[in-house]
């Protein structure tokens, strides 16, 4: 018997069982795109439904909690509480620990052999003290009863006066950390930017906060918001938010690292004769690249420190490679297809008179 309600996370985000890491992260950021609070604002199904793939992603997401999810299946919770409370160390097996689950609800009634008996046979009836650190388990920090037990027994800590078998969490805890997708374009990763986030702070009501998204960031960094997440209890921090930065494609740079490549057209003349030709930055503004005279088409040509930032926040960048596209003349009227003729009739007697007349 399961203590909490089975929840098959493989089905919130609409993966097959054996799907691997990237397809499972891909699931998770588009559906959190989709049921993110930003995009739904005072949307409450959309608000749950965000709740429910971040939890099957925290799982899912993570290859050891995966491997215990896939193994105990309904029972993953259980497991979870088992494991918390001590797991191998306090001597219990997992099993046993979860027959002790099945026997909770056994009363007085429950004779020997009974259905409260997970064991069977005569005279060894079997039952469990629900604690504190149970209804933790099944209940969270946030439990309904935490203010029925701190009326009844006054806070006590392990082990205190009156406690009666019972442990109430007093010491602070962390809240619980949270994750929201964000999207930048490359010049947004190449300078930094600024989002505005709408995040809850009560039941009910939201606040608005301006987060900073620094210069240099890939696709898939996880930026660090400290104390943005859930709050503490018991006067516990709160716990921490993470940005996962998804960096759109760009139409002209492509990027491999800190270095951005791009394909510029340059005019057969230019290529022939040499010259200059505009280069767009990542930056923005122009550069003026020089053409060397008889440059080959699909050569490339390094700009120096014109790439993306090699750290995050750093100052050090890397490089533009550029790769040359001879574009030729689409239309030629008779001046200039008579000039390109005799250009012809010139380049044909100079590598005739370099050959001698011949090709080996």
């Amino acid at each position: 018997m399961a203590t909490t309600d089975y929840k098959d996370y493989y089905k919130t985000l609409g993966v097959e069982k054996g799907a691997d890491s990237k397809e499972i992260k891909k699931a998770y950021r588009r559906l959190a795109r989709q049921y993110h609070p930003d995009v739904n604002p005072n949307n409450t199904d959309a608000a749950e439904k965000f709740r429910e793939i971040s939890e099957a992603y925290e799982v899912l997401g993570d290859d050891e909690k995966r491997q215990i999810y896939d193994k105990y299946g309904e029972h993953y919770k259980d497991y979870e509480a088992w494991k918390k409370a001590g797991g191998e160390a306090t001597g219990v097996p997992f099993e046993a620990y979860m027959s002790g689950i099945g026997s909770r609800g056994a009363g007085p009634g429950a004779g020997a052999g009974g259905a409260g008996n997970p064991f069977g046979g005569g005279g060894n009836y079997t039952y469990r003290t629900v604690n504190a650190e149970d209804l933790e388990d099944m209940f969270g920090n946030d439990s309904p009863y935490s203010d029925f037990f701190q009326s009844i027994f006054g806070g006590k800590g392990r082990g205190g006066p009156g406690a009666s078998g019972f442990r109430q969490q007093t010491g602070p805890v962390k809240g619980r950390d949270a994750e929201a997708p964000v999207q930048v374009t490359l010049e947004e990763a190449f300078s930094g930017a600024k989002r505005m986030l709408e995040l809850a702070s009560e039941p009910g009501k939201t606040r608005r906060i301006e987060v900073s998204i620094p210069a240099g960031v890939t696709d898939g960094d996880r930026v660090r918001l400290a104390g943005l997440g859930s709050p503490g209890a018991n006067g516990g921090p709160a716990g921490d938010l993470y940005l996962q930065v998804e960096v759109l494609p760009h139409v002209f740079f492509e990027r491999k690292g800190a270095d951005l490549y791009a394909k510029i057209n340059v005019p057969l003349t230019t290529a022939l004769l040499g010259g200059e030709v505009p280069v767009p930055t990542i930056k923005g503004g122009r550069l003026a690249l020089k053409i060397a005279p008889n440059t080959q088409n699909g050569s490339s040509v390094k700009l120096r420190g014109q790439g993306m930032p090699r750290r995050t926040g750093s100052e050090e960048r890397g490089d533009l490679y550029v790769t040359i596209q001879v574009q030729l003349p689409t239309e030629l009227n008779a001046e200039e297809k008579s000039a390109l003729e005799n250009f012809a009739r010139l380049v044909e007697q100079r590598d005739k008179s370099t050959f001698k007349g011949g090709v080996n």
